[in-house]
């Protein structure tokens, strides 16, 4: 089997997992006491750099890497990510870490709360504002959701490096064509059942999008109710709920290398954040959200409370591929075999917020 390294951001640290050969070995926990809710695995370096946000209550939010896979962390001398004082702002939390694509090899984003994004030439050891966004007209209407006004979701698209979409709680999903001078709202299709007006321009509030592994323009979209597919880069966006136990939820990820597949974990609702029906399962689409399997082989039958947050579900990059979640039981679980079976690599672990995996060696 290949080797794989996974990360797991906690309330209290962060653990490292190293596959080698078919076992899993823990270490950990690096940033004793710290939140960690954001990481990344950045694969363009010959040597993966690991990023991670986290979040002490003592000093604050801070961005650190690695570049000996955990070994040893650097925290630049001056804050990595920091609003210029024109914004009469300070960083509450950086939500997402996300590496371009090659053709743009030192380029990493950052999304924050506020909500705003912030872009690094340097590979994450320090971040500028991408200012158009932070002063989009829309910004004043901006409503924080339940858990603050996070931009969570950065996705570049392979094809040209700047054309970025991002997702932020609640402002819904926005796009740029242009590198960051421009910015679009993209939720045509994406209800807002809890507004006044349930198809708003903007204000929905999107829980993650993840981009198709084959067709770039294919996105899926977890919504606070409701998953949704577009087939036009997020012109456009249609329902793909049904066939769920819910369509409430907060994670969503694409397989790595087959195209209209893409995986969920509903929960109940948002006034009873469990699993829904109080069972531990994962659901995977095929055909691009027309049916949906549950994949529960090797995951706890007993009723199950184990939420999982939206960056708490991802892919690595192998073949077949490796599919993890963590929960807020502090569970965590691993599928080496596209989700089709599972194993508990973890237990007893503070609340999972992220996890992020990816091949380093064979």
């Amino acid at each position: 089997m290949t080797d794989v390294l996974l990360t797991v951001g906690t309330r209290k640290g962060l653990f490292i997992g190293h596959r080698r050969g078919g076992a899993w070995e823990f270490d950990g926990p690096h940033f004793n006491a710290q939140a960690i809710y954001s990481l990344a695995i950045d694969t363009r370096r010959r040597v993966p750099r690991l990023l991670a946000g986290g979040d002490s209550a003592h000093w604050g939010p801070s961005v650190f890497h690695s570049d000996d896979l955990g070994g040893t962390w650097v925290e630049p001398q001056q804050p990595a990510v920091k609003f210029p004082g024109f914004t009469e702002t300070s960083l509450e939390r950086v939500w997402q870490l996300h590496p371009a694509g090659p053709e743009a090899p030192d380029v990493v984003y950052a999304g924050t709360e506020p909500a705003a994004l912030f872009r690094s030439q340097d590979g994450g050891a320090s971040f500028e504002l991408v200012r158009p966004l932070w002063e989009h007209p829309t910004r004043s209407k901006w409503v924080p959701g339940g858990g603050g006004e996070g931009l969570h979701t950065i996705l570049t698209d392979p094809r040209d490096a700047r054309a970025v979409t991002v997702a932020v709680s609640t402002a819904g999903v926005f796009r740029t064509k242009d590198g960051g001078a421009s910015w679009a709202p993209s939720n045509k299709g994406v209800s807002a059942v809890f507004l006044p007006d349930p198809d708003p321009e903007f204000g929905q509030c999107v829980h993650k999008v993840a981009r198709d592994a084959v067709d770039p323009d294919r996105l899926y979209l977890q919504n606070h109710w409701g998953v949704f597919r577009s087939d036009d880069s997020g012109d456009n966006w249609t329902d793909i709920g049904r066939g769920l136990p819910s369509d409430f939820g907060f994670a969503a990820a694409a397989h790595p290398h087959r195209a209209d597949t893409a995986y969920v974990f509903p929960i109940n609702a948002d006034i009873d954040r469990v699993p829904a029906e109080h069972r531990c399962r994962v659901f995977r689409t095929g055909d691009a959200g027309s049916t949906w399997e549950p994949l529960s082989a090797g995951l706890p039958e007993e009723t199950h409370y184990g939420t999982v947050l939206r960056d708490a579900l991802c892919t690595d990059d192998a073949d077949p591929a490796g599919v993890y979640f963590g929960n807020r039981n502090g569970e965590v679980y691993a599928s080496a075999d596209d989700g089709d079976t599972w194993q508990q690599l973890a237990s007893h672990l503070p609340d999972v917020l992220c996890v992020r995996a990816a091949v380093v060696g064979s």
